[in-house]
Order: structure tokens, then C-alpha cells, then sequence
């Protein structure tokens, strides 16, 4: 008798890929959702953002006794990270089996530093830091965004050997310069006596975003319909070419043998923003070994109602090429469609966390005022 053929995430792991939830909230984590999603989905890690606390914290009444037994005096800043650290704490928990059991491949929990650090270096170091310090959970990865002065701040916090999930990745050469900050980071730990054993990395790239810019200047172009829909994908299999070639050679085998791990590529954003295209396009076409996709719920389950898992990852790659080619031969300008995004991601981000502490205190005050 044959056995049941596996769904369709499960053999998204025996493919190599980890598929992370790209969602985060109280009400999940002890409510038993959360637990759900590790037993029948395959979940092996999590991520949060400003955007994500903002959509928890702004409903219902989880966060309620908290709030309420935090002095009325503590900034709303500050409120903020005692209820974030604690989800996160309970989060690092609940996948704590999964990290221990693993090979520091998954199991992690990601929380973001204030996004209003972005362009900061030595403000996100020392937040990086005092994050890592607050949570405590060897399976925490600190989010650091991907700015030109967050690249010093990522190498810094690997040398001091904590883990870090840089965010906000969108360009190829970005993406050359977020594994290079890995690496530098890793080297000074070796050399200052650290074991890099302990250190975990990802690289998230940001995928949808890319589709929704380029297809939006293709449009005030006019034609060219053809190109549409198509850099996103191309642009994560170029990087992760990229990411083969960082990771090989002499200067990383020294790395490899005191016991360092690669900086994974991770997919972010991989929701599909334009309703005309597949609901697990940025799943499907991005399978393939020592990868992580982090999905929002609805593409977990669309992907395991019609996902189809097979390697694709490697393969198109001169198409890939060819298509920026053609992006820049109709005039839409790949540096200027990467820049606009990081920058757009970085307001977004920073607008979210606004919004956010705005609610709190709003909560906060309907409870002094009760």
C-alpha cells in the first residue's frame, strides 16, 4: 500500500526550504495557534515588524493586564518593548525545541529594532544589543534594516557574537554588501577568541515590493507587458547565485571549520500584492536548498491547498539576467526601483512604529482614565 503523499510544506523542507510565519501576536502564541501551525504547517521559525505589532496591539484586549500593571509613568517607547520582549520570549519558547534539535538552521523568533535607527549605526549597535541582552534566548535574531549605516551596525553585532536577520534587502549589490558585513563580522569573533558556532544569519530579501515598483513604471512607460510581473523572481534567483559564490572559497572554508553557518537567503514580502497573479508565485518559483520563506498565513494555506514543490530556484538564470536587461532598455532604472524601496520600506516601517506607540498610549490612557 502506498503512503499518503506529503502536504505540500512538508516537502518544501525535504527540499531544503524552511518556511517561517511572517506573522506574530500574543493572542496566537498562547492561544495554541501558533503551536497549530508548527504541528500541521511546518512553521520552524517566526518574524515580526513594526507593521505586525501594530496590526496585534492595536485590537482586542491580550495586552491588556500587561499594560495595566506597567507603571503609568514608564514612556510609551519603553511600554512598547516590555510587551514586544515578552511575546518574543514566549515566542523563542514555544520554537526552542526546533532550535535545539536542529543545526541552528531554524527555530529562531525575529524582533526589529526601532526602525527609526535606520541611518543611525551607532544608535542600532547599541539597540541591537540591548535586545538581545532584554530577551535572552539563544534562538532570538535581532532585525537590523539594510541602510548603508546599518552595515556597519550588522558587522559589529556578529562580532560580538549575536545573531542578526538583516531586513530590508532589495539590490543585488546591497545584498553582496550584507554578506560581506557577515562575514567581516565573523572573522573578528574568530579572531578575538569567539565561537561563531553560536552566531545565525539571514538575508531577507523583499520580493513582492519589487514586482509592485517595476510594474508601476512599466505602466506610466506604456506597454512592455511582457516584463511585467517577472523581476521579482529574477532578482532572488540572481541573488541567490550570488549568496553560493559568497559562501564558498578558501576565505569561508577557514570560517566553516571553526563552525560557522552560512547566512541564509530568506524571502520576504511573499504575499502577492497584484491580485492577477498566482497566489503562490513567490513561493513556487523560489524553492530550493538553504533557503527561508517567510509567509503570512493566507499563502500558508494557499500553498498547501495548490502549491506545487519543486526546485526552481536555480533555474532561468540566464533569462534573469537578460530581463534587467531589458528593464533598462525600455527605462526603468533597476538602482533607482531598489533605492526607492529601501527608502519607502525604512518610512513604512518607521510609520508603522508611529502609529503603533500612538494606540498604546491611547489604550493606556483609556485605563488611568477608567
Amino acid at each position: 500500500m502506498s503512503s499518503e503523499p506529503l502536504p505540500a510544506l512538508r516537502l518544501l523542507s525535504a527540499l531544503g526550504q524552511s518556511v517561517w510565519i511572517d506573522f506574530l501576536s500574543r493572542e496566537s502564541i498562547r492561544g495554541g495557534h501558533l503551536q497549530r501551525l508548527l504541528d500541521d504547517d511546518s512553521v520552524v521559525g517566526a518574524t515580526s515588524n513594526p507593521s505586525i505589532f501594530q496590526k496585534a496591539m492595536a485590537s482586542g484586549d491580550a495586552y491588556e493586564q500587561q499594560l495595566r500593571e506597567l507603571d503609568d509613568d514608564l514612556p510609551i517607547k519603553d511600554v512598547f518593548w516590555a510587551l514586544a520582549e515578552q511575546d518574543i520570549r514566549d515566542a523563542c519558547d514555544l520554537f526552542r525545541p526546533i532550535f535545539d534539535a536542529g543545526d541552528g538552521r531554524d527555530g529562531f523568533v525575529s524582533l526589529e529594532v526601532d526602525p527609526g535607527l535606520a541611518y543611525d549605526t551607532l544608535a542600532t549597535f547599541r539597540e541591537a544589543i540591548r535586545i538581545h541582552e532584554a530577551v535572552d534566548k539563544p534562538n532570538l535574531m535581532v532585525k537590523i534594516p539594510a541602510t548603508k549605516p546599518g552595515l556597519a551596525a550588522i558587522e559589529d553585532v556578529i562580532a560580538k557574537g549575536k545573531s542578526i536577520n538583516v531586513t530590508l534587502i532589495f539590490s543585488l549589490q546591497r545584498y553582496e554588501h550584507v554578506a560581506e558585513s557577515y562575514i567581516r563580522g565573523l572573522e573578528r569573533l574568530v579572531a578575538e577568541g569567539g565561537d561563531p558556532a553560536k552566531v545565525f544569519s539571514v538575508a531577507s530579501f523583499f520580493v513582492s515590493r519589487i514586482d509592485t515598483e517595476a510594474d508601476k513604471r512599466l505602466d506610466e512607460i506604456g506597454g512592455h507587458d511582457e516584463l511585467k510581473g517577472k523581476l521579482a523572481v529574477a532578482n532572488a534567483r540572481l541573488a541567490y547565485e550570488r549568496y553560493k559564490a559568497m559562501f564558498a572559497g578558501p576565505r569561508w572554508e577557514y570560517l566553516a571549520s571553526k563552525g560557522a553557518t552560512p547566512q541564509r537567503v530568506l524571502w520576504a514580502s511573499t504575499s502577492v500584492k497584484n491580485p492577477d497573479y498566482p497566489d503562490t508565485m513567490y513561493v513556487e518559483d523560489l524553492i530550493g536548498p538553504d533557503t527561508v520563506n517567510t509567509m503570512p498565513e493566507e499563502t500558508i494555506e494557499a500553498y498547501q491547498d495548490h502549491g506545487r514543490p519543486r526546485p526552481r530556484l536555480e533555474s532561468e538564470l540566464d533569462q534573469a539576467r537578460k530581463l534587467l536587461g531589458d528593464l533598462a532598455d525600455v527605462g526603468v532604472d533597476y538602482k533607482d526601483v531598489t533605492d526607492t524601496l529601501e527608502r519607502k520600506g525604512v518610512e513604512k516601517f518607521a510609520g508603522a512604529f508611529a502609529e503603533l506607540l500612538q494606540s498604546l498610549e491611547q489604550k493606556r490612557s483609556s485605563f488611568l482614565a477608567a
